[in-house]
């Protein structure tokens, strides 16, 4: 009798909330449902390990519990608020929410589809390019103004004289803003066209500003760089990063890998057959370690670069394919030079400028 009095009870609740609903309700609370069912997926899918991808996957839960929460408040408990201006903005937000997430969906099948595919770590990745970029502008800019038109219908805005002149103030708004996002948005659209540039590339941007780094994230306004002298990421825009002088390591064209070189002060009382025989045991001893990324097939390039004033400019050429350990290449080559140095009766200091400070300091 109880059970059957429940049952009844929750009968008579459901129907009566039901008669409440409007289709366009019912619509919206079945997507929020769906929405807040699906984010262990979507968490699963986006690597939920991840810090900030854990945050965005928490606030999403927490808008469609919001939306769920507020639109079965209000028909319940207040059942004529239809026409009054907390509905209207409730409605209003969950139109802009819905388009805000129609946009990331749009974006993330564009990008699938004509974005760049590559491979990293035995993982497959798909990152932005000219095509995709494009494409999920227009597409956000569509939903956008049909978002726009439908929170201006919502808020009763009803003449096309009042819609149009919420939708000018939006044009003149973005008008006299367009000086500081325009050069950045087409900037981005010039760099990621040119694919000198993509997400992985390992770049030197030479000037004051110099540094070493991986493209992180091309995104519409700036572009993100790992540093990797110290292992954190730069923020630079795109119209600044266009007027850099930019060496993409990356895009080396040899079989061999990236060649860097080496420069090294050595006197010129040392005969270059000593030097040349000098570095000759420096590759053989580089090519017993694992941990030094250089080709082990490919002899030092070895060569006088100049013959200045105090010293002979000795240059020392290798190949790399390991360009994201480039820095630390550099300075384990260096360190293993010096080293052998001692060891060889080799002196890497400036010897007319080195006799000079001693007898200075005596």
């Amino acid at each position: 009798m109880i059970q059957g009095f429940n049952i009844s009870a929750i009968e008579s609740f459901l129907l009566e909330l039901l008669g409440q609903l409007t289709a366009l309700d019912i619509l919206i609370l079945v997507i929020a449902f769906i929405l807040l069912l699906s984010s262990p997926l979507l968490a699963k899918y986006f690597h939920g390990g991840n810090k900030a991808v854990r945050a965005k996957i928490g606030i999403f839960r927490a808008i469609n519990i919001l939306i769920i929460g507020v639109m079965l408040f209000y028909h319940l408990l207040v059942p004529n608020l239809a026409e009054s201006w907390v509905l209207r903005a409730i409605s209003s937000f969950v139109t802009i929410y819905f388009a805000y997430l129609m946009i990331h969906i749009a974006s993330f099948f564009i990008k699938r589809r004509y974005g760049r595919k590559h491979e990293v770590n035995g993982e497959v990745l798909h990152t932005v390019t000219y095509h995709s970029r494009l494409l999920s502008l227009i597409a956000g800019t569509l939903i956008t103004i049909v978002a726009l038109i439908a929170v201006i219908r919502i808020l009763g805005f009803e003449s096309l004289l009042e819609a149009g002149g919420v939708l000018g103030v939006i044009g003149v708004i973005l008008a006299l803003s367009q000086a500081s996002w325009a050069p950045d948005l087409i900037a981005g659209l010039i760099i990621l066209n040119s694919s000198l540039v993509e997400e992985g590339d390992v770049i030197e941007i030479s000037g004051n500003d110099a540094l070493t780094g991986s493209i992180f994230k091309t995104k519409i306004f700036h572009t993100e760089i790992l540093n990797l002298a110290n292992n954190h990421r730069v923020m630079i825009r795109n119209t600044q990063l266009r007027n850099y002088a930019i060496n993409n390591l990356s895009k080396f064209t040899s079989a061999r890998g990236l060649r860097e070189k080496l420069v090294f002060k050595i006197g010129y009382e040392v005969p270059p057959e000593k030097v040349r025989d000098f570095f000759l045991r420096v590759y053989e001893s580089a090519s017993k370690f694992d941990e030094l990324s250089i080709e082990k097939d490919c002899p030092f390039e070895v060569s006088v670069a100049d013959t200045a004033d105090y010293a002979v400019i000795w240059s020392l050429g290798y190949y790399t394919k390991d360009v994201k350990s480039v820095l630390k290449t550099r300075v384990q080559l260096r360190e293993l030079v010096l080293k052998m140095s001692f060891d060889s009766g080799i002196q890497l200091a400036t010897p007319t400028q080195l006799k000079m400070k001693n007898e200075v300091a005596s």
